[in-house]
């Protein structure tokens, strides 16, 4: 093969992974014009476009989709190997790049990235933060985070927190304005912050618990956001009612500045996973994640019980 295509290969996965010329230069700390004769000259080698560029995306031909399904899972294979020899030496270096909903970041991410960058300050943790279901082989990712019914089943998952709920909240101030809800009909009388999502732009039904069965209720508002983590700062600013996991706001109920809103009707969630494809499972820098994961899941204290309505 030859020399320089091979040297031009990751440039060519970094554009795919990072959407675009700019983003990958940025990440290789490259000028998009090198980033651009890269790509152009694995092209010429290969005698095909691998990217469609207009002036506002760039995406993958159908050869270039092929390549990538190919060469990705063999570069990957090479990095992982270097990383091998590191950890031999007691060393985890390289990048590590995680998939993540933006709400898991309090709840668990930011407390394993803190405590990585103090076991392994040679690793780079690159968390892209994104609430739709992405495909993590295609997009370059080495794993993600999800919900449990969330993960394909083609995935190894490896559980990360305790179930948990999902729950009502709003503010002490909000509640003394507009009353306690008793019933799931009385959110209809009441300002709820919903939440579309960014991928179908599709607006969520809240998933609640009305008895013994599951309901989807769908709410209204002078709100909505497509950020979970708004819908908080909002409650908190007395606006309406958030639906949130209960990790995200468990600070912010012992402190009293939330409430809890019709606690029986809360949904229990899985609890999130962090999931890969078994051949990235060897890898050190992932080895290293997991295991920290499990250690602290292992330490991690109960969930504050629910209050009594």
């Amino acid at each position: 093969m030859d020399r320089a295509l091979l040297a031009h290969l990751p440039v060519v996965l970094a554009v795919h992974r990072r959407g675009g010329f700019a983003a990958a230069a940025n990440d290789l700390d490259m000028s998009p014009s090198a980033v651009s004769h890269a790509v152009q000259a694995v092209e010429a080698s290969l005698g095909q476009p691998l990217f469609a560029r207009t002036t506002r995306s760039v995406r993958l031909t159908e050869a270039g989709a092929a390549f990538i399904a190919s060469v990705g899972p063999a570069l990957a294979e090479i990095a992982d190997a270097a990383d091998r020899l590191g950890a031999a030496q007691g060393r985890v270096s390289g990048t590590l790049r995680l998939n993540a909903p933006r709400t898991a970041m309090p709840i668990v991410v930011t407390p394993l990235l803190a405590e990585m960058a103090r076991r392994h300050p040679e690793l780079t943790v690159e968390v892209t933060c994104d609430d739709g279901l992405a495909d993590i082989v295609a997009q370059g990712f080495d794993a993600g985070i999800r919900l449990g019914h969330t993960v394909a089943q083609d995935m190894v998952a490896v559980r990360m927190t305790p179930p948990f709920h999902s729950i009502m909240v709003a503010s002490p101030g909000y509640l003394a304005a507009r009353g306690m809800p008793r019933a799931l009909e009385d959110l209809d009388r009441h300002n709820c912050i919903g939440y579309r999502f960014v991928t179908s732009g599709a607006v969520y039904d809240w998933d609640l618990r009305d008895g013994g069965r599951a309901v989807a209720k769908a709410v209204s508002g002078s709100v909505r956001v497509t950020d979970a983590l708004h819908a908080k700062e909002l409650a908190l600013a007395g606006v309406g009612i958030a639906y949130l996991f209960e990790p995200v706001a468990r600070a912010e109920l012992r402190a009293d500045t939330l409430r809890q809103v019709l606690p029986r009707s809360a949904f229990e969630e899985p609890g999130l996973f962090l999931y890969f494809p078994r051949r990235a499972s060897q890898a050190p820098k992932l080895r290293a994640f997991i295991d920290l994961a499990r250690e602290m899941l292992s330490e991690r204290p109960a969930p504050a019980s629910r209050p009594s309505p």
